[in-house]
């Protein structure tokens, strides 16, 4: 499968974007969406893989304290709702500079029928030759799998991210994290735990390493990082993981530098 060497994938979660009472960080989606501006600028089409939807959804219904705060409609209400505000400050924020952006909004059953595949590619290919940017998230409003399902397809869109990445045939996918990379052990359990800069090969002893959830305010560990890593990179695809604090690290990373930890692309 040809690559295009000059299409990236970025992955954001809901922890990079909220604050902890879960309302939009407008300072950190702004820095996010300055990075991605100037990478495209760059010459790079840029793919926004983007959560959040149902913390800030939640946030701006005020749910918190509601009996049926976790419950599969109000999760789902909540999405509706802040997917639109998402949408809106993206717009916003992007077109301040001068950047347009598409909503595509996805189910499993998207990713999973032919034609509805090969329909999916044509679109990204013909916003990307336009210059606009596709921000990309799960239609958690009538979804139920990575909601409700322990044993989900798509893990806080680690892994729709790197199936994005795979149907455009991207070079590089970057998941952004709330922690710099992978680890040989939990950083915030082990003061000492050493950041492992490259994996060449995703095996049982790498799986060992990873930990169980992440952030609260996220459902994506580092187990669904790895999961999305091997899909990834099985397809030829670099797998980054970095962390979304600190989105610039997206110039190094386009530039081959290093930050965070690079799971090698292999066929």
């Amino acid at each position: 499968m040809a690559l295009y060497n000059n299409r990236i994938v970025v992955k954001v979660g809901t922890s990079t974007l909220t604050n902890d009472s879960g309302k939009s960080d407008l300072r950190a989606t702004d820095r996010l969406v300055c990075t991605l501006a100037d990478i495209q600028n760059m010459g790079y089409e840029v793919i926004l893989v983007s959560s959040g939807a149902i913390a800030v959804g939640r946030n701006k219904l005020s749910m918190k304290g509601r009996p049926d705060y976790n419950s599969m409609r109000m999760k789902q209400a909540a999405a509706a709702v802040g997917q639109c505000s998402l949408m809106y400050l993206y717009d916003k924020f992007f077109g301040d500079y001068d950047k347009t952006v598409a909503q595509i909004l996805l189910n499993a059953e998207d990713i999973e029928q032919e034609e509805k595949k090969e329909n999916l590619t044509n679109t990204f290919d013909a916003l990307l030759e336009m210059g606009v940017i596709p921000i990309v998230n799960e239609n958690d409003s009538v979804s139920y799998t990575e909601i409700e399902s322990e044993d989900r397809l798509f893990g806080d869109n680690d892994m729709l991210s790197s199936v994005v990445a795979v149907l455009c045939r991207a070079k590089r996918l970057v998941i952004m994290s709330d922690i710099d990379g992978f680890y040989d052990s939990d950083p915030r359990l082990h003061p000492n735990a050493k950041l492992i800069e490259q994996i060449d090969t995703i095996d049982e002893k790498v799986y060992a390493l990873a930990g169980g959830a992440g952030s609260r305010r996220g459902t994506g560990g580092m187990r669904t990082k790895l999961q999305a890593a091997e899909l990834a990179t099985s397809n030829g695809i670099d797998t980054i993981v970095t962390n979304g604090k600190r989105p610039e690290a997206l110039y190094d990373i386009v530039k081959g530098g290093k930050a965070g930890t690079l799971f090698t692309g292999n066929i």
